[in-house]
């Protein structure tokens, strides 16, 4: 999935099924148990390696667009629709996170300014952050 540029839906679904994940895959090998993905970053390249199963999240350039015919658009118009349910395929659709609770939170604070280094220091130390 490309996600639509969110970055969001691989992650999640590794995170849930406890499996290794490997983003923005522009090429990716496969060899009996191992796999080897090739993504793009901004010093170069970046070669990953993992065992299957892994969740892979693609980059636009990973495979070229196939547009359908007209004759095989018309084709699968005609083909029937079949119509399955999340629970066909054994998926529990319930819900599993329960809203407790959602509030503003508090208006910020205004800052104050300090005359030098040493002045930021002891307001540090006195708000605790140090």
């Amino acid at each position: 999935s490309i996600d639509d540029d969110a970055m969001q839906t691989g992650q999640m679904l590794a995170g849930l099924l406890n499996w290794p994940q490997a983003c923005s895959a522009s090429k990716v090998e496969v060899d009996g148990e191992n796999v080897t993905v090739t993504r793009e970053v901004d010093g170069g390249v970046e070669t990953l390696r993992a065992k299957l199963p892994i969740i892979i999240t693609t980059d636009l350039r990973l495979n070229e667009p196939r547009y359908a015919s007209l004759p095989n658009i018309m084709k699968a118009k005609k083909k029937p629709l079949i119509k399955k349910t999340m629970e066909d395929y054994g998926v529990d659709s319930a819900r599993r996170l329960r809203t407790v609770k959602v509030q503003e939170p508090p208006p910020r604070q205004g800052g104050g300014k300090v005359e030098d280094v040493d002045g930021m220091i002891a307001k540090l130390k006195e708000l605790g952050a140090l």
